[in-house]
């Protein structure tokens, strides 16, 4: 029986990191943190015992009692600010919230001298732009951060580097690349123009009109479903220090999302660029490696983007529904 330590637990990756455990059929236990209650359920799991704490992580001795109390085999370090966008609007919270929960967490077992093995979190974000040549991005890429929230990822890896060849603890990183999947919050850009062209579907009409930032921009996105099993993975078998890619290998322009979704809902649409969408400065192209996990971990995403743009899109056609109870999950994952 294996004990996990969740922070961010009521988040969009939280809840499917509790679904993959409980599909797993081992008997674990789960203490989930998070600022906010939870907006699913989570005691109907027959192998999973969850106990959930509203926590703020800035309070040191709130996370000292609990980590105390309960003794975690394994963290896994999802909470943050998540939002890219956000970031620029509050950098100051942005920066503190990020680096100072992922701080009072580390300083926290150091001194309690727990033997827990942690996950830590990191974003594509951290690599900055990149030229066509240096892509796909591999681990050992330069890393050029260019937003405030790429910043304090960046610094949240380096206080790992600081807490792992300073104080022996053990941890392993990942720079996650953007991930999807249903129940996402529609300030994420593949959820956001998913519920805007069924809302126009459902509407009857043929053709409308949908509102969005840079269409030129490219990511690589990853299903959550294939995120989480990654995140297990690496909690049992990464490699102490080491950072690992989490990502699909193939990049996707909003343009791209697009067609593909109204080649789905078998409608037209008009784009209306907001510039209030357009950030400061972005990233134009991140496509990344995932050739280190699938050598040393045998890591496979199975998803591809096509089925989970058609998931999403089932999703919002139910939530969407006048009497649904389908509700988005507060989201931690990377967003555009």
């Amino acid at each position: 029986m294996n004990k996990y330590l969740i922070t961010g637990f009521s988040g969009f990756v939280g809840y499917y990191f509790a679904e993959y455990l409980a599909n797993s059929g081992e008997n674990d236990l789960i203490m989930g943190l998070d600022i906010q209650n939870p907006n699913f359920e989570f005691n109907h799991y027959k192998n999973l015992k969850i106990h959930f704490e509203k926590t703020d992580l800035l309070s040191r001795d709130q996370v000292e009692c609990i980590v105390n109390d309960f003794q975690p085999d394994y963290i896994l370090h999802l909470a943050s600010y998540s939002s890219v966008g956000l970031s620029w609007k509050d950098p100051v919270e942005s920066f503190r919230n990020n680096t100072n929960i992922f701080l009072n967490l580390m300083d926290v077992v150091r001194k309690l001298r727990i033997p827990s093995r942690i996950l830590s979190i990191g974003s594509s974000e951290e690599y900055g732009n990149a030229r066509d040549e240096d892509l796909p991005l591999r681990e050992n890429h330069k890393l050029n951060p260019v937003s405030p929230y790429a910043v304090a990822r960046m610094a949240q890896e380096l206080l790992s580097k600081v807490y792992i060849n300073g104080f022996g603890m053990d941890l392993v990183l990942t720079r996650s690349f953007n991930h999807v999947g249903p129940m996402q919050r529609s300030i994420f850009v593949i959820s956001s123009l998913a519920k805007q062209l069924v809302a126009i579907k459902k509407s009857g009409w043929t053709r409308g009109d949908i509102v969005t930032g840079d269409i030129s921009i490219v990511r690589d996105f990853t299903d959550v479903r294939d995120v989480v099993r990654a995140y297990d993975l690496l909690l049992k078998k990464g490699e102490t220090g080491q950072v690992y890619n989490v990502c699909s290998g193939r990049g996707f322009s909003v343009k791209d999302i697009i067609e593909i979704m109204v080649k789905q809902l078998d409608i037209e649409v008009n784009i209306k660029i907001d510039s209030r969408l357009i950030r400061p400065a972005d990233n134009k192209k991140i496509i990344g490696s995932n050739e280190k996990i699938k050598k040393e971990l045998g890591w496979q995403n199975r998803i591809p983007l096509e089925k989970s743009i058609s998931d999403i899109i089932v999703y919002w056609e139910k939530s969407l529904n006048a009497e649904s109870n389908f509700m988005p999950i507060q989201g931690e994952s990377s967003t555009l």
